[in-house]
């Protein structure tokens, strides 16, 4: 297992991205004071999972951030990711190369990625844990740590001891254990208690359950009976619809009879009312007609008046020719 490099960008006093290269052997990083070096530590100590802001030798965890600089602003997040080589699989992960990253925002939001694949900080603590690489892990001692460790008490070196033995693992999954049966054991203590509080309810809430299941029992019977009642309504509604379909089906053939016959009954009364106009032209032809012999006979009448004026003085014209005839025949035989 072989660290490959540092990347950093707005880590403190790196705000632009930079990347260190680690190569075999020993690598020495050197420079003035204040150039940065001891946050080269922090970084990795960062990337790693610390939580402490101060054993970042900063106040609070925002102080990571580049808090901007004459000419530069202030950036909105830090961000870290630190790269191994493991060709060795010495870490639980099948890949040649791991990547650990941490962004971590002004707002308080941090995200953690092992080879840009999003998990937790749990995941990033339990990758490390038994190779010493760990925020505990052995593999970076600061200044005063070796005085710290000879001056710590026995329950803190025994912790080194494990990490590099490569137990702390199981130590952690112990400790998780018997938080969980710790956490089991209070829910079975107030499950006991609880229990006993039902105790005694038992006997009310025995009557309530018969009470409950009686009514249960109505309530299945009345909807059995409702049913059946719905049941009844709909054949006998089925069959009134059925019956309201036939007679609508009389009705309207009876219509459709009623209409042909109106129809025959519209044809006679137009052939009629032709009929009847045809009629009333003959009468009016017919009055005409007669009103034309009437005043002909009027006038026929008129000239048999005259025919019978002259016949009487053509008569009377005649009797006195014949008493002239006579009266000269008698003076005729007088002479």
């Amino acid at each position: 297992m072989l660290l490959k490099s540092l990347e950093l960008k707005g880590f403190k006093t790196f705000p632009d991205k930079t990347v260190l290269t680690f190569h075999n052997g020993i690598t020495a990083v050197v420079g003035p004071n204040g150039s940065g070096k001891s946050n080269l530590c922090d970084a990795v100590r960062w990337v790693l999972g610390e939580q402490s802001a101060r054993a970042l030798r900063c106040t609070k965890m925002e102080d990571v951030i580049f808090g901007g600089a004459p000419g530069r602003k202030p950036l909105g997040f830090a961000e870290v990711t630190l790269e191994i080589d493991n060709a060795g699989r010495e870490l639980p992960c099948d890949a040649d190369t791991v990547s650990v990253t941490r962004r971590y925002y002004r707002s308080g939001e941090s995200e953690y990625r092992i080879n840009n694949s999003a998990v937790r900080l749990r995941d990033v603590n339990e990758l490390f844990m038994d190779t010493g690489l760990g925020r505990d892990g052995y593999s970076m001692i600061g200044q005063g740590c070796i005085d710290g460790i000879v001056s710590a008490r026995s329950e803190d070196r025994r912790e080194i001891f494990e990490e590099a033995a490569g137990i702390t693992r199981f130590r952690y999954r112990k400790e998780d254990a018997e938080r969980r049966l710790a956490q089991a054991e209070e829910n079975l203590v107030r499950l006991h208690d609880i229990l006993s509080e039902l105790e005694g309810r038992v006997g009310p809430l025995k009557e309530q359950a018969e009470k409950a299941k009686r009514y249960l029992a109505l309530a299945e019977e009345k909807k059995r009976i409702e049913i059946g009642l719905w049941v009844a309504m709909l054949r006998k509604s089925g069959r009134v619809l059925r019956e309201q379909d036939d007679k609508i089906l009389i009705a309207k053939n009876q219509h459709d009879a009623a209409g042909q016959a109106v129809d025959a009954l519209e044809g006679e009364i137009e052939r009629a009312f032709q009929d009847s106009n045809a009629c009333a032209a003959r009468a009016d032809a017919a009055r005409r007609s007669a009103a034309g012999m009437e005043e002909e006979a009027a006038k026929k009448d008129g000239e048999i008046s005259v025919l019978r004026n002259d016949m009487r003085h053509n008569g009377e014209t005649a009797e006195r020719l014949r008493g002239e005839i006579r009266q000269n025949s008698q003076m005729g035989g007088n002479l």
